[in-house]
């Protein structure tokens, strides 16, 4: 069987990896042993889990050198930029550790049997439980936050649910060796064999998904991908959760007061987001909305001088440097359009890309501009007047962000553009970029679709509750309850006959 190949795309060297695709009996097999898996790990209990996660930070810090190098050599993406993602891997697996601790995320809830307005109430109590094997798929621009050791996976491992990883393409070798890792200190703190997993190749992302073990799927891709699993997921007897983070053009609105104020601050911080990893991130401001004003003016200066002093950018993977050339030539050749800036000419043989900036009036602005070009790129939209900006708005598809510079005191005056916005995103970041993705409590990474087809968010400490489901015992015997369910102090917060109670009370 031939192997899989990394690719530095700095160069477009392919090398070997010794890693074959799966076979089809492989993905069944770690599958199968998920199952198993799961069955065990329901008997475990909390503070061991949370345990379980921090070993897994543990252990994915004592091989960082190893993990940071081999993922530089297969995304470009550089040391500096890998060590801060592997420290934000591991802040979020101990992270949930503390979630997993706290026990709120349980949203339990008892109530006793009494009566009430409406007759005689049984007992009734309520917690998530886990809902069984998550298949995570590994994305490409976030080597460690988004892939094998990512956020998808720590959730589900903190839900209580085993992971099988498809690894992406682009980043074997880092996958593998993070897989290492984390099974490792999975066997080290005595998890069952089967609570992580790896496999490799398209074929087995295909079957994995339609295995009958596999009760939820996490992808963070495009929209393309992102349907094409969609509809092997509904193709099965049993459609399972298919939580997808998958598009988005991300508006940025600088409004004429803010342009006023502060051009070249915004003109700068603009292409420094849009370029920010190779304007490889699923919050890359793609599409940015400047008033046509002597402020607008001097923010395009700055933003074209900056651009022009930025060199080729390079790309992760010939499949993405292919679509940017083809997309950012399919836009700069619309009627209207017009180029600003452009940064440093493409040379050599990897996987590069020339920063671009294009502008087009808002009048011109249809369908064919607002599709997300992922890379660096942005279009710039002119506009002359609040209700062309709204109209332009309101035809946009949603996003998992959307940005707005308002002026000093203004934002009591504009309720029209943040509602226009709030319509269209799942986050509104003010006077800032969306480009950074804090991992954090208050945390939403999603939208109305396409950019993610979930109510629930992919960063963040609540994103756990994409893994599991609800449950109601009535009746119950205190011996079949879980310890959290029982009558007397408990170490979580509940909801007691309607009362919140915290942890220590009954």
């Amino acid at each position: 069987m031939s192997h899989l190949q990394s690719v530095d795309p700095r160069t477009g060297t392919s090398s070997e990896t010794g890693i074959p695709p799966s076979t089809s009996d492989e993905v069944d097999a770690a599958a199968r042993l998920a199952r198993a898996a799961f069955a065990e790990l329901t008997r475990r209990d909390r503070s061991w889990r949370a345990e379980l996660l921090r070993a897994m930070a543990g252990e994915l810090e004592s091989r960082r050198e190893e993990i940071v190098s081999t993922a530089d050599g297969e995304t470009g993406l550089g040391e500096t930029r890998l060590n801060g993602e592997l420290t934000r891997t591991c802040f979020q697996l101990r992270l949930f550790a503390d979630v997993v601790t706290e026990g709120g995320y349980l949203e339990a809830v008892v109530d006793h049997a009494g009566d009430t307005a409406m007759g005689p109430r049984p007992d009734l109590r309520r917690m998530l439980l886990p809902l069984g094997p998550v298949a995570v798929f590994g994305a490409s621009n976030f080597p460690l936050a988004f892939s094998v050791p990512g956020g998808d996976t720590a959730s589900a491992l903190a839900a209580g649910c085993p992971v099988v990883v498809k690894a992406h393409e682009s980043h074997l070798l880092t996958s593998r060796l993070c897989g290492e890792a984390l099974a490792a200190a999975a066997a080290s703190h005595g998890a069952p064999e089967g609570t992580i997993a790896v496999v490799y190749g398209r074929e087995a992302g295909a079957r994995l998904v339609q295995h009958p073990d596999i009760r939820a799927v996490g992808f963070t891709g495009s929209l393309g991908g992102g349907k094409a699993l969609l509809e092997l997921i509904n193709s099965r007897p049993d459609p399972i959760p298919f939580y997808g983070e998958l598009s988005g053009i991300n508006p940025l609105v600088v409004t004429p007061a803010a342009a006023q104020e502060r051009a070249d601050e915004i003109g700068a911080g603009l292409a420094g987001s849009f370029t920010l990893g190779s304007g490889q991130f699923c919050t890359k401001p793609g599409l940015a909305f400047v008033p046509r004003t002597d402020g607008g003016e001097a923010l395009l200066g700055a933003l074209g001088k900056a651009v022009e002093g930025t060199g080729a950018q390079v790309l992760l993977n010939e499949g993405i440097r292919d679509s940017f050339t083809a997309g950012s030539a399919r836009l700069a050749d619309l009627p209207g359009v017009s180029t600003l800036a452009a940064g440093g000419e493409v040379e050599g043989a990897g996987f590069t890309a020339q920063p671009r900036v294009l502008t087009i009036d808002a009048a011109d602005l249809d369908d064919s501009v607002v599709r997300e070009c992922f890379g660096p790129l942005v279009v710039v939209v002119r506009y002359s007047e609040d209700k062309e900006l709204l109209d332009a708005l309101a035809r946009l598809e949603p996003s998992l962000t959307a940005t707005v510079h308002l002026g000093s005191d203004e934002a009591a005056d504009r309720t029209a553009l943040l509602d226009g916005l709030r319509e269209v995103a799942g986050r509104l970041v003010f006077d800032g970029y969306p480009t950074g993705v804090a991992v954090s409590w208050a945390q939403h990474h999603g939208g109305p679709w396409p950019s993610t087809n979930t109510i629930h968010t992919s960063v963040g400490t609540t994103s756990i509750r994409r893994f599991l489901r609800p449950f109601a015992w009535q009746g119950a015997p205190r011996a079949v309850l879980p310890a959290e369910l029982r009558d007397g102090p408990v170490d979580i917060p509940r909801r007691v006959n309607g009362v919140l109670t915290l942890p220590g009370n009954g």
